[in-house]
């Protein structure tokens, strides 16, 4: 089985409609049969086109019995629930961004947004700090594949007190990097009280390469993933939730750039391990993060001196696996019966009051919340890799909130908590809006004239 990146162009839809169906349908004419998307991202767009970004799996046809849904795949919500305030927050791995672009660095704007909400749901690129996770108290820490299948309303997602962890890892030919991750297992039960059942030592191992597209974005590729999948199918009764450490190779001389680059550089490790969580948590219907293993004791014991305070956390780790053993530790569960989204205390696309996001970034949960009515706040100080007008999109009012920074999130949230219309706290106020009903019916006869013609 093998895991690669490829780029797409896909022709502007008419008026932006239906965007979600449109990209399915331009995947399939472009990839061949077999091959099955994981991860789709818009990097750049404009009139005219749409240049994309796909990962897909190939080899999957020899797990029949754990062929995934598509990830075009779109349930729209039948009602919102407007008992609690829940919020979804994401930060794209692999897009170079400002904020969370490297070792747990969107953490405290995390944990400051969190505040606000009843449940916060997030992903592990946001707060995973290598040996350290600042999760907050009321977050869902789940897979971005996850997030997204929840916006799309596909997924929900059932709170646990615990879950039974698996460790899989590589078997890594230095015993003391090795031992490593025995000990960070141990330890995660010790001061944790973690239940990781199991510890897998892969030999051989997939292979994980970082690489990068020519958009920037951190990408890669896994070779010989059935392995992975083989074990996983075995030991499936055993687990709730998979944690991988693995190595991810690189180019010579990599570490060195990213770590003396003053955060210049994209994270290289976080697309690959992306596209491998993506790939576990579709097949498996689990929830899962991966942790780098160091490639080589030389390079574990390099010192890059004081470096940029965003990847701080990596250099003073030695194992970089405590943070997703904190996380899946209660990972909620994934729930795909429809029949259950109802059930008391479980979180589902009805239950979703907004999605914070930086600005820019055009992918399915972005376009699941335009679709669902979810509230989209885009964060412009959080900048990124990618290049795309999220004003285009044909979000009605209220809809899409641009915004400078978190600080300025946190306040757009607090009006929607409270109902508030966020005009209505800025200031000049605009005019109230008077019109004739004559007026009226002629405008909308003339929209609906000018829809029946893009169609």
């Amino acid at each position: 089985m093998l895991l690669t990146e490829q780029e797409i162009e896909i022709p502007a839809a008419a008026r932006g409609r239906g965007l979600i169906q449109h990209f399915e349908q331009s995947v399939r004419k472009t990839i061949p049969a077999g091959q099955v998307p994981v991860r789709f991202v818009v990097t750049q767009s404009d009139a005219r086109r749409y240049r994309c970004e796909l990962g897909v799996l190939e080899g999957l046809e020899d797990f029949p019995d754990l062929m995934p849904e598509s990830i075009f795949a779109f349930r729209p919500r039948a009602v919102v629930n407007a008992g609690r305030f829940n919020a979804v927050f994401m930060v794209p791995t692999g897009i170079g961004a400002e904020i969370g672009g490297h070792a747990g660095d969107a953490a405290p704007a995390a944990r400051m947004l969190a505040s606000i909400c009843d449940t916060f749901i997030t992903h592990p690129n946001v707060v995973n700090a290598s040996d350290i996770n600042e999760l907050p108290e009321n977050a869902l820490y789940v897979e971005g594949s996850v997030v997204t299948r929840l916006l799309m309303g596909t997924v929900a997602l059932q709170p646990v007190r615990s879950n039974r962890v698996m460790l899989l890892t590589d078997e890594h030919p230095d015993a003391y990097i090795a031992g490593s991750c025995i000990n960070a297992a141990s330890a995660a039960r010790a001061a944790l009280g973690a239940d990781v059942t199991r510890v897998v030592r892969m030999d051989p191992p997939v292979h994980m390469r970082a690489e990068y597209s020519s958009s920037g974005r951190a990408v890669g590729r896994v070779e010989e993933l059935q392995r992975m999948c083989h074990v996983l199918a075995r030991y499936r009764s055993e687990f709730d939730a998979v944690a991988l450490a693995t190595i991810v190779h690189t180019s010579k001389g990599t570490h060195e750039e990213y770590y003396n680059s003053g955060g210049e550089v994209v994270n290289p490790w976080g697309g690959v391990e992306a596209m491998l969580t993506h790939a576990i948590s579709m097949i498996f219907n689990v929830p899962s993060a991966h942790s780098p293993m160091m490639e080589s004791l030389k390079l574990l014991h390099s010192h890059f001196g004081v470096v940029d305070p965003r990847m701080a956390a990596e250099e003073v780790s030695k194992c970089f696996l405590h943070c997703i053993l904190k996380g899946l530790h209660r990972s909620p569960r994934l729930v795909t019966d429809e029949a259950a989204f109802a059930h008391p205390g479980v979180v589902s696309a009805a239950d979703v009051s907004c999605l914070v996001m930086p600005d820019g970034c055009l992918g399915l949960p972005t376009l699941a919340a335009l679709r669902q009515g979810i509230p989209v706040i885009a964060v412009r100080e959080n900048r990124n890799r990618m290049r795309n007008d999220l004003r285009a999109l044909p979000f009605p009012p209220g809809g899409l909130f641009v915004v400078e920074n978190y600080l300025e999130a946190a306040g757009v949230m607090a009006a929607l908590k409270a109902g508030v219309a966020v005009p209505a706290v800025r200031r000049p106020l605009e005019p109230t809006k008077v019109s004739t009903d004559r007026a009226e019916q002629a405008a909308g006869a003339e929209a609906a004239k000018a829809a029946a013609q893009a169609e």
